[in-house]
């Protein structure tokens, strides 16, 4: 019924691993497992989590920072894991595409920068795509295993290079920039600006030029990194692995975003279905509930009950989950539900077994 085996085939090649799923289906329990078991294979491997929860953190039993941290443990290969924090890594970009330390400077202590660079809209996103592509252009790691987050906000992470990169070709981009502006303003516009800087004031309005006459001539450096990064999203080094739950409201949204991955070429190494009810009988439900009359004056009377009781949780997630085997052709790997919550790193190496077993 699983098939952790073929899972483990298809990740054994990929550089980038991409974990998504709806909220509360164990993604990041899954993402921390598919890094343990690629450092068991010998392989150099690093997670990111998107996700601002200690999940990641609890569970490797590390502090962790936006930067590389190491993860001890028994295996020939080495594992590090990171939290993104959008604000720094946006700093970085900055330092790394201006043209000077001058540059950098300017934009980096402009107000309107500081203001915005940790939460305008689709900047984590953004800068979670310039993490993954700054660790893979490192080469210190074999592969990058990035807890996306939820499904729908997965999505935006998938689609963020592209956004910026139409952001950055745009007509409004190109008008934005004072030495076009220079050229295109006109009497009209101007009295415009200053209109504006009636209402929210000139000083705002004064920083959004400074900013932008300080970005002036780096907007090169970010579209042709939106156009690598996407580059790599849609190669055959990057694999998405779908994380879900046997619950009937977790698989439309899971059978959705298959969809979505589909579409844009992406490549499916797998379906986990986390936190499976184990069976312990092959038994029908209707012949188990026959035994159980049979016996409703013996011993054996209670023993009857908790097994129809758990084999209709079963039977329940079955239902649940079997339209799930037409949503892909990869491999399907059922992690059942253990007997402790996934709290330290031992759990978190029991799953990864069951991603190659």
């Amino acid at each position: 019924m699983t098939n952790g085996a073929g899972l483990s085939a298809r990740l054994a090649d990929a550089s980038v691993v991409l974990c998504a799923g709806t909220g509360g289906v164990g993604k990041t329990t899954v993402a921390a497992a598919i890094g343990v078991h690629a450092a068991m294979a010998g392989r150099r491997a690093v997670v990111i989590t998107v996700d601002p929860a200690r999940r990641l953190a609890d569970a490797m039993g590390i502090e962790l920072s936006n930067e590389p941290q190491v993860v001890v443990g028994e295996w020939p290969g080495e594992l590090s894991a990171l939290m993104l924090d959008a604000k720094q890594t946006f700093d970085e970009l900055v330092v790394r595409e201006a043209g000077d330390d001058e540059q950098a400077e300017h934009i980096l202590t402009n107000r309107l920068y500081q203001n915005i660079s940790g939460v305008l809209s689709g900047t984590q996103e953004f800068m979670a795509n310039e993490k993954l592509f700054e660790l893979y252009g490192s080469g210190a790691f074999d592969v990058i295993v990035v807890d996306t987050p939820p499904t729908r906000n997965a999505l935006d992470f998938l689609e963020a290079p592209e956004k910026l990169v139409r952001f950055l070709d745009g007509t409004l981009m190109r008008l934005m920039f004072p030495r076009q502006i220079r050229r295109a303003v006109n009497a009209g516009l101007r009295l415009m600006l200053r209109q504006v800087s009636s209402v929210v004031g000139s000083r705002i309005v004064d920083d959004g030029v400074a900013f932008l006459n300080a970005f002036q001539g780096m907007e090169d450096g970010f579209r042709q990194r939106a156009h690598d990064v996407n580059d790599l999203l849609a190669s055959k080094k990057t694999a998405v692995v779908l994380v879900t739950s046997p619950r009937h409201d977790t698989v439309p949204e899971t059978r959705w975003f298959a969809d979505q991955v589909a579409n844009r070429g992406l490549r499916v190494a797998g379906l986990v279905i986390n936190r499976t009810y184990p069976s312990f009988s092959d038994r029908p439900i209707d012949e188990l509930v026959e035994l159980w009359d049979a016996h409703a004056d013996d011993a054996l009377a209670s023993a009857f009950a908790v097994l129809v009781d758990g084999q209709s949780v079963v039977a329940d997630e079955h239902e649940a989950t079997a339209e799930l085997g037409v949503v892909t052709s990869a491999p399907i790997v059922h992690v059942p539900l253990l007997d402790r919550d996934v709290r330290d790193l031992d759990s978190v190496a029991e799953v990864a077994r069951y991603l190659g077993a």
